[in-house]
């Protein structure tokens, strides 16, 4: 960044912030992230850096800057905000008329509308993706079976997600950074159907490929979601400790949206031990702090067990 900040040429510095808000986000540093996407904003014209979407990773970074902008939101607890980002995003590609661009808005905003507890508006978006790369003939960024298969677990259709998940993580479409969040999709829909030993090992898996990425945005769900399966076995005080953990990587990363998670998970074990007190204790405060998104799935369940604990 230093070496563009005097540059005369803004598409520099344009593609400076465009490099490092992708490396902050996948690193879990969000808020980083969220400063740089705001940057790259100010500083994109699409007439001015229209040779971009050639010259810099095939796609426009305006658009770039916008969907990432969108799951930088949402890990940062702002939902509605990450919503409207990511329209602004479709709106933008589609005004480019660049077809990659627009790929890539329609899976990150489909993985928007999963966290978001939208799987029927995430399989719209995955479904008109996959229509745009037959036709234009493009590779996906992701592997589309990782928001299927979650999708498909937000339906209840478990047994479904987890051989979707299990055959993306077979396969080797896409880029290798997003297998952690196909770990953390598999464990999470195989501690829905009850198999926690199997979920234990997808969470396992997951933080080895997060070691192997550096990709450490889903750390805090997979020790959640370690937490939730040993629950499952009865392993009642290693649950605690992953929970725990699962909370200091939340708060360590400022990624609010997984630290309400991990809240209202630890707060459930603790209410069903009679701990209501402190469950009602820490929950509450991670839920008061949230001014938007109420009608989102995470928020919604956090409410009701606060209301549950009072």
């Amino acid at each position: 960044m230093q070496l563009t900040s005097s540059a005369v040429d803004n598409g520099l510095r344009l593609q400076a912030h465009h490099t490092a808000w992708t490396t902050c986000l996948f690193a879990g540093e969000p808020g980083a992230a969220q400063e740089h996407c705001e940057a790259g904003r100010r500083l994109y014209n699409p007439e001015q850096h229209l040779a971009h979407r050639r010259l810099y990773g095939g796609h426009d970074p305006g658009v770039c800057a916008r969907y990432m902008g969108a799951q930088v939101h949402w890990l940062l607890g702002y939902p509605d905000k990450a919503l409207t980002i990511g329209s602004e995003a479709l709106a933008l590609a589609e005004y480019v008329a660049h077809p990659l661009s627009l790929e890539f808005v329609l899976v990150f905003n489909a993985m928007l509308h999963v966290d978001r507890g939208e799987p029927e508006l995430a399989l719209q978006r995955l479904e008109v993706a996959e229509m745009l790369v037959a036709e234009q003939r493009l590779g996906f960024v992701m592997e589309p079976r990782f928001l299927r298969g979650a999708a498909l677990s937000a339906h209840g259709a478990f047994d479904e997600a987890v051989a979707c998940l299990r055959e993306a993580l077979a396969g080797g479409l896409g880029a290798r950074t997003f297998r952690p969040y196909g770990f953390t999709r598999l464990a999470e829909a195989l501690g829905s159907q009850g198999q926690h030993r199997a979920a234990i090992a997808a969470v396992r898996q997951g933080m080895e490929a997060q070691e192997e990425t550096a990709a450490l945005r889903w750390g805090a769900e997979l020790h959640r979601l370690e937490g939730i399966a040993l629950l499952g076995l009865n392993r009642l005080e290693e649950s605690e400790i992953a929970l725990q953990e699962a909370l200091r990587v939340a708060r360590r990363q400022q990624a609010k949206a997984y630290e309400l998670r991990v809240a209202t998970s630890l707060a459930r074990l603790w209410g069903e031990q009679g701990r209501r007190a402190e469950a009602r204790d820490l929950l509450a405060p991670v839920y008061g702090w949230f001014t938007e998104g109420f009608d989102t799935s995470d928020l919604g369940e956090a409410k009701r067990l606060i209301d549950e604990l009072a």
